[in-house]
């Protein structure tokens, strides 16, 4: 289970709670009113306490859950960014995104086994910096559970997927990944191991269970030991006509083949994405297809960066997030409202010395171990 919700206003420090439980490094993201949103000072006090962890021989395991029943993490502070983009310089978020992204990078890397606890909302980056998959997706097992909604919503507030989903959902099978940032939607545990976000599945009632094992358990053996079938994915079912629609080479030609596949669900589908900002919906397909070619996670980090920063700057996402939750209208305005330029589009991705993230590949890590 999640840990409790918290009765009264949490101050800065206490965002973000680390408890060592004998060898068990524990972190508990600790904004239960917002969902766990990530905020910057959380992801600089996560880093710092990794990077001790990282070196301490008293630390075996590190787990992260959220506090409170609604979710690990929604997100992170979306009208922040929207402040910095409409009356400031877009300093702010450049400086969260830069320690964020590395955040993710060393979660990925880390010596040691994280295992995250996937219960309730997990949402993406969502424009809004800090993320519920970024914080749990690069970890070396993904733990959802039965009450987990995993999903990327950027696109529908004129963003693209960052934090490190480019990376992860270009690599998920039959263009599922494609699938699901092109329709900002949300799955179920199932789904979401099916895609490639999560590992196993384990009942939420027994986390608790988990997180004690994991003291005297190695945390792969203490996983499986609770780990139940998930059943079978709903994308199953969709596969052969999600993969052959978004193997297209624009979003146009997505959606016609969404329109002559012969299914409701298609159908749907096509009309959940027209809704969605054109610009961000053509940044995200090619995102994912440069990332499907990128040799490493940072190399992908490094991408995102610099196609957020010069996102944060469009209208779309002002106005996405304006529509979506300042003025709560539903009723973005996107520009353009049609077909976006393909060099406008190359644009989001051309090097300059002042859009760039430096990040290397640490080769003398693992990656994410499979279990």
């Amino acid at each position: 289970m999640s840990a409790p919700v918290e009765s009264v206003p949490v101050e800065p420090q206490e965002q973000v709670l680390f408890e060592q439980c004998g060898p068990l490094g524990l972190v508990t993201l600790n904004r239960p009113r917002a969902i766990n949103a990530l905020t910057h000072r959380m992801v600089q006090l996560i880093r710092a306490e990794l990077d001790r962890w990282a070196s301490d021989d008293s630390i075996d395991t590190v787990a992260i859950i959220g506090a409170g029943d609604r979710g690990l993490c929604a997100g992170g502070d979306i009208v922040s960014l929207y402040e910095d983009a409409t009356s400031g310089d877009g300093t702010a978020a450049a400086q969260f995104w830069f320690d964020e992204y590395h955040l993710y990078a060393e979660i990925a890397r880390f010596p040691k086994p994280i295992v995250a606890v996937q219960d309730g909302i997990v949402l993406g980056g969502g424009g809004g910096g800090g993320g519920g998959i970024g914080i749990s997706a690069h970890a070396s097992h993904r733990v959802v559970t039965e009450r987990g909604r995993l999903g990327l919503p950027e696109v529908g507030i004129g963003f693209v997927p960052d934090v490190g989903a480019t990376w992860l959902l270009s690599h998920a099978p039959a263009q599922l990944g494609t699938f699901l940032a092109l329709t900002a939607g949300s799955i179920g545990a199932a789904d979401a191991i099916e895609v490639g976000l999560s590992d196993v599945h384990i009942r939420s009632e027994n986390v608790t269970k988990l997180l004690t094992a994991l003291r005297t358990m190695d945390a792969g053996e203490a996983v499986m030991l609770l780990a139940e079938d998930p059943g079978e994915a709903s994308l199953c079912a969709a596969r052969s006509w999600i993969e052959s629609a978004f193997d297209a080479d624009s979003v146009n030609e997505a959606i016609v083949r969404l329109r002559t596949a012969g299914a409701a669900e298609a159908d749907a589908a096509a009309d959940t994405i027209i809704a969605k900002s054109p610009t961000a919906l053509a940044v995200t397909l090619e995102s994912l297809r440069r990332a499907a070619r990128l040799s490493s996670l940072e190399d992908a980090l490094d991408q995102e960066y610099r196609v957020s920063r010069r996102m944060l700057a469009t209208l779309d996402f002002a106005e996405g997030v304006r529509a979506q939750v300042i003025d709560k209208d539903r009723n973005p305005r996107w520009n353009p409202a049609g077909d976006v330029d393909a060099a406008a589009v190359s644009g989001f991705f051309a090097l300059s010395d002042d859009h760039e993230l430096a990040m290397t590949t640490n080769s003398a890590s693992p990656q994410r171990r499979p279990l």
